[in-house]
């Protein structure tokens, strides 16, 4: 196996903390806590009543009301976290071989809601 380097070029973040990369990184250095009471959804027949949710996010912002009725929100948070590494990265169409350029994306769970209904 040959090893690559690597290079990051832009980071986005959503995030229990902040809904920014500057907001969640202002969270880590104030010590901001991302724990809280489960706010979306009903929490009466589970034990557990906190979790690290995303906050105040409004997807209408970044989307359009009509495609984002369609789309889970984690879908939401990986759609406007993957712009705003595009923008933190400085990076303009025609400026990059795309054949040498990828997204790596992180999440512990996605798709929660409709297991709820």
């Amino acid at each position: 196996m040959q090893l690559r380097r690597v290079v990051v070029t832009g980071l986005g973040a959503i995030t229990p903390i902040g809904n920014t990369l500057q907001d969640y990184w202002e969270g880590l250095r104030q010590g901001k806590p991302g724990a809280g009471l489960i706010t979306k959804f009903n929490t009466e027949k589970f034990k557990v009543k906190f979790a690290c949710e995303v906050k105040d996010f409004d997807a209408t912002q970044f989307l359009d009301k009509k495609e984002a009725r369609k789309m889970d929100p984690f879908t939401h948070y990986a759609m406007v976290a993957a712009d705003e590494a595009v923008q933190d990265s400085g990076i303009t169409q025609g400026t990059f071989n795309p054949d040498r350029i990828g997204v790596i994306w992180g999440a512990g769970i996605g798709g929660f809601y409709a297991c709820l209904d």
